[in-house]
């Protein structure tokens, strides 16, 4: 089986959750198919990515360049019409000559495509002859209909745009494909907006020997969220978290200290750095691990979350407890329900972070140990995507 698989950035280094969930797909399919891989890349290091990656899983790998400024042009034209704003954004020139030129040379038995940012090209010439399947992950439009009740006027106003403009792409395509999806959630979300489409939840999984504490847990009132921090939803709930939370927390543990890590900082968050509030922000660091395991406890404070949080995965498997939003907490497999703290309100938050520093060490991590993450191995959760797409593949007329 040859797979042709097309995702919205190199996926390598597997250091965010879009680029893991590619990443462990590619090593999965790798085992059992011929895989070419064609991705976006939005700067020169992640472009230069794309030959360690390709070198790594020796399969034929071709990254093209984002054209940040042109897109935008072409985003801020298409407000006037209908066309999603993802597909302005998300798009390379050369990437379809790229298409024409695999499907000449190896022409693929199915179509993996990532997001629905790369489902239109799937969807359009050359592609569209091939069986397909889109891994959506998260149904996108509904985070932006989210993101548009908490975000005020101009974006908001274009995030429910969007929310409406890609919800009917999505809706279209999931009615002429095979559709993925990464929780019962989100097929829910779907199947609302296709009724009888063939959508399937093939979830994430965790690195549980990376991840493992390699030492004893933590004394210090270490406070810890990962993430990637240009991401909106990311920055809208870090604003509030030390906004509204951190203070009540500081106010009772003066020696309490939060760190923050993730690439790409905005501004809003860099100013939050503050050593008199015991706030660090680290930006892009080597690895995230080091700052996991020298944590007492994790949070993530996100106002609006779709899909599964990779961040409190990670931090369970890393031995800490998770305090987390119910947005969060809607979307995690239940296995780990046991070892998350939920709160919304400020103080709630608060008490919730509190009551974990009061415990020891051992004490906090036997709270984490409560996840039933043996099951979650990021082989045991994709398995099943190598006989989806087989079974796509033998169908060629199911669109």
């Amino acid at each position: 089986m040859r797979v042709l698989f097309l995702t919205h950035r190199v996926p390598y280094p597997p250091n965010r959750g879009d680029r893991l969930r590619a990443f462990h797909i590619l090593r999965t399919l790798t085992t059992a198919a011929e895989v070419e891989l064609v991705s976006l890349a939005h700067d020169s290091q992640e472009l230069a990515q794309a030959d360690a990656l390709q070198r790594l899983m020796q399969i034929p790998v071709t990254a093209l360049r984002t054209t940040p400024i042109r897109n935008y042009m072409r985003a801020g034209a298409a407000l006037l019409g209908t066309r999603p704003l993802t597909h302005c954004l998300l798009d390379a020139t050369g990437f379809t000559t790229v298409l024409r030129g695999i499907v000449d040379a190896r022409p693929p038995d199915v179509v993996l495509a990532y997001c629905s940012g790369m489902a239109r090209f799937a969807l359009d010439d050359p592609l569209r002859q091939f069986p397909t399947v889109i891994d959506f992950l998260d149904v996108d439009s509904a985070k932006w209909a989210a993101l548009a009740t908490t975000t005020a006027w101009p974006k908001g106003w274009i995030y429910r745009r969007e929310a409406r403009c890609l919800g009917r792409f999505e809706a279209a395509a999931a009615r002429r494909v095979v559709s993925v999806v990464i929780n019962e959630r989100e097929r829910a979300t779907l199947a609302s907006m296709a009724p009888s489409s063939d959508i399937h939840v093939i979830g994430v999984g965790v690195d549980l020997d990376g991840l493992r504490p390699p030492g004893p847990p933590i004394e210090a009132p270490q406070v810890v969220f990962c993430g990637v921090m240009d991401y909106e939803p990311n920055v809208q709930g870090l604003l509030w978290f030390v906004r509204d939370v951190w203070p009540l927390v500081r106010a009772r543990r003066p020696d309490a200290l939060v760190t923050i890590v993730g690439s790409h900082p905005t501004k809003a968050i860099r100013r939050l750095a503050s050593d008199d509030h015991g706030i660090e922000i680290t930006g892009t660091v080597p690895d995230v691990r080091e700052y996991l395991w020298r944590s007492a406890i994790s949070i993530a404070p996100l106002l609006t979350a779709r899909g599964v949080q990779n961040k409190v995965l990670e931090a369970l498997a890393a031995g800490l407890p998770t305090v987390v939003t119910t947005a969060v907490m809607k979307g995690l497999p239940t296995e780990v329900h046991t070892a998350c703290r939920v709160a919304d309100s400020r103080q709630a938050f608060a008490d919730e972070i509190l009551e974990l520093l009061m415990m020891s060490g051992s004490e906090r991590r036997a709270v984490a140990a409560r996840a039933r993450l043996d099951s979650m191995s990021w082989e045991a959760q994709l398995s099943p995507l190598s006989d989806l797409l087989r079974q796509a593949s033998r169908h060629p007329g199911s669109r």
